[in-house]
């Protein structure tokens, strides 16, 4: 019985994680940022193939 509560719950933990990066994805897309993790991602524009290459400038 206590396996299957640790699976509930580990399940759960599984679940909030994915959710709260899908959450943060839609929110940082919805924002206008095209390269999410790059530190440059609100002022990136969509031209060039990577942040990279931005920052370089």
């Amino acid at each position: 019985m206590s396996s299957l509560i640790a699976n509930i719950i580990v399940s759960a933990i599984l679940i909030l994680i994915v959710s709260g990066a899908c959450y943060y994805i839609y929110k940082e897309k919805k924002k206008g940022n095209h390269c999410i993790g790059c530190p440059m991602a609100a002022s990136c524009p969509r031209k060039t193939v990577g942040c990279q290459e931005n920052s370089r400038k």
